[in-house]
This record gives C-alpha cells, structure tokens and sequence, in this order.
C-alpha cells in the first residue's frame, strides 16, 4: 500500500469544519490502496479556536498519528488581552475593535508571516524528515490554514526533493479578512512571494473552489495553472445515518458555524420577522449553532426576533448534525466581502447531506450557488433581497404548513459525498 505523509496542523481535539476535510480522507483512503501517515502538532502546544474531542473517536485506530511541539504567541495573546479565547478566523468572537485589538491584529500582521502558528514549522519538518526517512515516503500532502504549513512542505521538496502537493482551503493574501491585518507593504510583499513560491514549486495544488483556483492563476503562470485540481469539501454519509425526527410543530431555521459581523444578513433577519409577525401564532425559531457576532446579537436583541431566536453556542459536530436534522431548513451566509464567489465553507455541504432546503445570502453567482442550483437543493439571494428573501420564506413556510416536502433528495448530492471526493484525490495521488 502506498504511504503518504500528511501535514496538517488542525487534527482532533481540534474542531471546526477545517478539521472535517482530513479527517474525512484519512478515513476513506485506504479504500483506495494509499495508507495515510498524519503529522501534527501536539494538544497541548495547540493554539486551536474551537476543541471537539468527539472527533478523536472518528480517527481510525489504524491510522499512524504522530504530535510534535510547538511555539506559539497566543498564550502571551491571552495573558495581556484578559481574553481567554483565540481569536477565530474573521475575528467573529471579537464584539469591537479596540486600540490594543488593533496593536494585536498589527503585530500579528507584520511580525508574524505567513501566521502566528509558524512556530510549529521547525518542529513539524524535523519530524518529518524522520517519518519520510523511517516509512520511505515519496509524497507529502500539506494542507492549510494555516498557511505557513505550507512552507512546511516547500522546504522538504527543496531538501529531500519529494513529490509535494499543497492543499489550500482558503485564500492566502485574498482572504476576506486580509486586510483586517494592517499589513505594511513589506509585510505584503513578504506575504505575497510566500505564497507564490508554494504556488509555483509545488508538484500539485488542490483547492477547494474553481474561483479560489481562478484567484491563485492570476499570480502565476500558464503552465504552473496546469497542476491546480479542485476537490471541493464534502459530506460523510455515515454521519447521517442515524436519522433524528424533525419537529413538526415548529418551523425551525438554523444556521450552524460562525455568522461574523461581515456577514450582512440585516435582510434575511427582517424578512423572518416579517414571515414572524404575519404568521402569529405559528411557532417559528430561529437557531444558531456556533459563534455570532456581537453586532448580529445587538441586532436581534432590538428586534422583535429576540423573542424566537436561540443561541446554542459550540456544539461537538455529532449534535451538529442532529441539530441540522431536527430542523426544518437551513440558512447559510457568505462573507460580504470581496472575492468571496469562491467561498465554499464545510457546512454547505453538511447541509447537503441533511436533505434540507436551503435558503442563503451570497454572491448569487458564485460557487456555492451553482452547488445549491445543480442540487436542486434551495436558492441563495443577494443581500439586500429581503423581499425575494422573504417570499422564499413564506414559500416554505406554506409548504411546511400544508405538510408537503421540503427536502430535497438529488442524486446529484452524491457527488460530494466525502468517498467520492476521495476517491477523486486517490486519482490525483496515482498520477505521476
């Protein structure tokens, strides 16, 4: 069985939908005759925004796991912030931005290149020269955020001139809260010629979007373009093989993951206040399951809507998913930023795999659209639609009513099923 090495910084404990992509492959590849080696950082050395220890019950006992130290600023973070979380990706856990927010996120923009947790790079490659050594590996898969893991895999192709292949989840310099950063232009500058070499030197590059792919092109040339694959994130049927009964007698819509204050979902809040307000007497929820924003909290709570509305916080992705089930459909909000055609976040596929309409706010013409479309599976609205918003939701609201289907069932969901997509990379791993 061929071996592979695996670079990822976010493993169980770890939680979050950037954890869900590995663990998922690592599961199904050896399916396929490739045996996973994963190499990552220790707990206890981890800077990690979110914890689920339920997902270290879903790593195969098979699988060889190996953990190293890290150094990490966040614990100094912490100490002269008084805050005890790490800041999440769009700072959604921030509620403002104060003057020593703005020095952090500085000094973190300009001290710490590609990202605070290069730290781990000097432990990760000394082990992995090991393993490489130990296992006679030829292939290394690095895998970011966080970006500077990538460089991880640079410097073992410059060193032991193996076959690498960098898998991006996420922009590099045009991620949408980038500038958020404060870079100076020689902060960029080094930033920008990080991500270009990994780009340009590695033997493969995967991403997760044909617009992230589009974006990356613009920096690099013809024939570098030729070694981009797209392998979308996915859903795992076996997580939804224990069906849980919906309630019938409420009509529940529920975002899960993290809704940040650039979200800009002003409209789809008004427009289930309205469907609220002309369906009195109708039990209607709106459920968040995640991190929200401060400023979407305020929001709401100067409403009428703070009267359906639940905050459930984090939950271990298992009650994720029963949550998703037990709901009637399922909200999903795009980032109001530039580039953002592109964002294609884990849970969009999880709300695939739920057989639950969708309703949405985003770029009407980008990637997550197409899916949602080509699925059949609900519709996504510009922001400012709130009256399109709101008859969609009335739409739905009165099939619910009446007892006819909402789901959605299209052979074309299978697709994304994690096998499948692994399969897909299994592919690529065969190529010389």
């Amino acid at each position: 069985m061929k071996k592979v090495l695996i670079i990822t910084y976010y493993w169980p404990p770890s939680g979050g939908a950037g954890v869900q992509r590995w663990l998922k492959f690592v599961k199904y590849l050896p399916e396929f005759g490739i045996e996973p080696i994963i190499l990552t950082v220790d707990e206890k050395y981890a800077s990690y925004t979110l914890t689920d220890n339920s997902l270290l019950d879903e790593v195969p006992a098979s699988v060889k796991v190996y953990y190293t130290k890290s150094w990490e600023p966040f614990k100094i973070y912490k100490k002269l912030s008084g805050k005890k979380d790490i800041p999440h990706s769009g700072f959604a856990n921030e509620t403002e931005t104060s003057f020593f927010q703005k020095i952090m996120r500085f000094v973190r923009g300009n001290f710490f290149l590609p990202d605070a947790r290069k730290g781990w790079n000097k432990f990760a490659y000394k082990k992995a020269k090991q393993l490489i050594q130990e296992y006679d590996i030829s292939t290394v898969i690095t895998t970011s955020p966080p970006h500077s893991t990538q460089l991880i895999g640079r410097k073992l192709k410059n060193k032991l001139k193996i076959n690498w292949i960098a898998d991006l989840r996420d922009p590099w310099t045009d991620i949408y809260y980038y500038d958020q950063l404060y870079h100076t232009s020689i902060a960029k500058s080094i930033d920008s010629s990080y991500e270009k070499k990994v780009l340009t030197e590695a033997d493969k590059v995967i991403v997760v979007s044909e617009a992230i792919k589009n974006q990356f092109s613009l920096k690099i040339s013809d024939s570098d373009y030729k070694k981009f694959s797209v392998i979308p994130n996915g859903y795992d049927d076996s997580d939804f093989q224990n069906r849980v009964e919906v309630d019938k007698n409420k009509f529940i819509i529920i975002h899960t993951g993290t809704i940040a204050s650039g979200y800009h979902i002003e409209s789809f809040l008004n427009a289930v206040q309205k469907l609220s307000e002309e369906m009195n007497g109708v039990r209607i929820i709106l459920r968040f399951v995640g991190v929200v924003s401060g400023k979407y909290k305020d929001y709401i709570q100067n409403t009428p809507l703070k009267e359906i509305t639940e905050y459930i916080g984090y939950v271990p992705h298992e009650q994720s998913i029963q949550y998703l089930q037990k709901s009637t459909i399922l909200f999903l909000a795009i980032p109001d930023v530039e580039n953002n055609q592109g964002i294609l976040t884990g849970k969009l596929f999880e709300y695939l795999g739920a057989e639950k309409t969708i309703i949405g706010v985003g770029p009407v013409h980008g990637d997550a659209a197409r899916i949602i479309k080509e699925c059949t599976a609900g519709e996504l609205f510009d922001y400012q639609d709130q009256d399109k918003l709101f008859n969609y939701l009335l739409k739905l609201f009165n099939l619910w009513r009446e007892g006819g289907a909402i789901s959605v069932n299209n052979g074309k969901i299978k697709s994304y099923s994690r096998k499948h997509l692994t399969k897909e990379l299994a592919s690529l791993l065969d190529q010389k």
